[in-house]
């Protein structure tokens, strides 16, 4: 069974007895198993008939009796096995015998970041039950993801300010549903979202501070370049990687550049440099900061870097600031 099979069957209130939720996406699981609690448990009777325990700490025997209990005061019972991949295969063999025989009255959901479909007790658990895997969201699934759950909201997203969301919050759902009540609670009664209003509330420090870093070696501000360096070391990023995303930008910068001496429009240098329009005017006040002549010395200092960082034996940190120093001296 799909996750969208699992949630045709909640809306149809024709669940399985069995139901096995596992999977890297977190949140899309947790989300799907509020959906089956608000459900099956009544809350007026919730305290009797249903029970959330931890696979490391489950007494299978103790369960399966709760399990085989006719519910008080409703139809059904609930019991929930969170971290279940922690069942240890001496509990999985005493639980096989209740997945052999589980009883209508109660619901048993399971939840685990993993399975290993080959041990006997999922084999058994298939034909009786349903697997329901959550897979993590591809990058090219977000904008959809983002869409729909705006249209939930009421509200809808212009062309350029759903690039740009997309663009900030990555591929984190629970990050993004976040960033999604932010954005609508800002907006108000308006119902469509455009680029100013993403770029108002939702941030990406990662890009923020490649545009300032930028910015102060334009302005031959060393002690902020050097401060905006230490930044993007301190968000966790490796020394490749900043040095990854400098060079991209200022291959973005060239290109500009280049394309303002052709008097191309600004229509133009967000096609060819393959930008969001919303950052075009940024990028060209950027790339008037350095000569023609400046770019070809830049990705010298460049791929010296890089070859430093993969070679040599001084530390990432110290290069990174020869290279921030070399760059405003240009």
């Amino acid at each position: 069974m799909t996750s969208i099979e699992l949630h045709k069957a909640i809306t149809a209130k024709k669940l399985p007895s069995l139901i096995y939720l596992y999977g890297e996406e977190a949140f899309l699981l947790d989300e799907c198993l509020n959906r089956l609690i608000k459900a099956v448990v009544d809350d007026s009777a919730r305290d009797f008939n249903f029970l959330v325990v931890s696979g490391k700490e489950v007494d299978p025997t103790s369960l399966m009796d709760t399990a085989r209990t006719f519910p008080v005061f409703a139809s059904q019972r609930m019991i929930v096995v969170k971290q279940a991949q922690q069942l240890s295969a001496a509990q999985l063999e005493i639980l096989s015998h209740y997945v052999a025989e589980p009883v209508p009255e109660c619901c048993l959901v399971f939840c685990a970041d993993k399975i290993d479909k080959r041990k006997k007790f999922f084999q058994t658990f298939k034909k009786k039950g349903e697997l329901v895997e959550f897979k993590p969201l591809y990058a090219n699934k977000i904008p959809a993801f983002v869409r729909d759950r705006v249209r939930q909201m009421d509200k809808q997203f212009s062309e350029d300010g759903l690039e740009l969301f997309c663009k900030r919050v990555g591929t984190n759902l629970s990050e993004i549903v976040t960033e999604l009540n932010k954005v609508c609670s800002y907006c108000g009664d308006v119902r469509l979202i455009d680029a100013p209003d993403v770029a108002a509330v939702v941030s990406d420090a990662r890009i923020d501070s490649v545009f300032d870093l930028t910015d102060a070696i334009g302005a031959k501000d060393l002690s902020r370049t050097l401060v905006l360096l230490e930044r993007l070391q301190a968000d966790g990023e490796a020394p490749l990687k900043i040095l990854a995303m400098i060079t991209r930008h200022f291959r973005q910068l060239w290109k500009t550049r280049s394309l303002l001496e052709q008097h191309a429009s600004q229509q133009d240098i967000a096609r060819t440099v393959k930008i969001n329009p919303y950052f075009v005017q940024q990028i060209i006040s950027q790339s008037k900061k350095f000569s023609l002549t400046h770019y070809p010395r830049a990705f010298e200092l460049f791929i010296r870097l890089d070859l430093a960082l993969k070679s040599s034996g001084a530390h990432p940190q110290a290069l990174l600031q020869q290279m921030a120093m070399d760059l405003v001296r240009l």
